[in-house]
């Protein structure tokens, strides 16, 4: 079972400190498709050495690539490591184009957000590790992600699936 901060967990979860507890079955997987584009030993990939492992191995487009890229890329130094890797495989790995296109199903016109009362109706049939979302779990997650600005764009609203995704209540 793995751990982080000290703190047994069953995977895939969410620690306490908020990062998403790698589940061991993904890892090997991940590390497999992260070192076809290394050049070094140092377990990271420059902005376009991981934009072509987004298009090469998950089919998404430039665009798309570089969304993934900006969503997951936590530190902002246009490089992604093996950890952040690790967690756009695990949470949104193959479905990224689908995530994407979601968003723009729920999209407000091309304001860049999303309508929340579609979104509502959508979160009601997505399935988390617990199962289905009640209202007042939809609830506290459109507000928790949307925050005082009240509005969710693309990478907020990746940041809520992958939160869904290890999501059990």
């Amino acid at each position: 079972m793995p751990t982080c901060c000290a703190y047994n967990t069953s995977v895939p979860s969410t620690c306490s400190c908020g990062r998403i507890v790698i589940d061991p079955e993904y890892e090997d997987e991940a590390l497999t498709i992260f070192s076809k584009y290394q050049s070094s030993f140092a377990r990271r990939l420059k902005k376009p050495e991981a934009m072509n492992l987004l298009m090469t191995e998950f089919g998404l487009n430039e665009n798309e690539a570089e969304i993934m890229f900006q969503a997951f890329d936590k530190d902002h130094n246009e490089v992604l490591s093996l950890w952040e890797f690790r967690q756009f495989y695990q949470t949104i790995g193959s479905n990224g184009h689908e995530m994407i296109q979601l968003f723009k199903k729920l999209e407000e016109g091309d304001s860049g957000n999303i309508d929340m009362e579609k979104a509502f109706d959508a979160l009601k049939t997505v399935e988390t590790a617990k199962g289905q979302l009640s209202e007042e779990e939809i609830e506290m997650f459109l507000k928790t992600t949307a925050g005082e600005s009240k509005t969710i764009d693309l990478h907020k609203f990746l940041n809520l699936m992958c939160r869904l995704k290890v999501y059990k209540g």
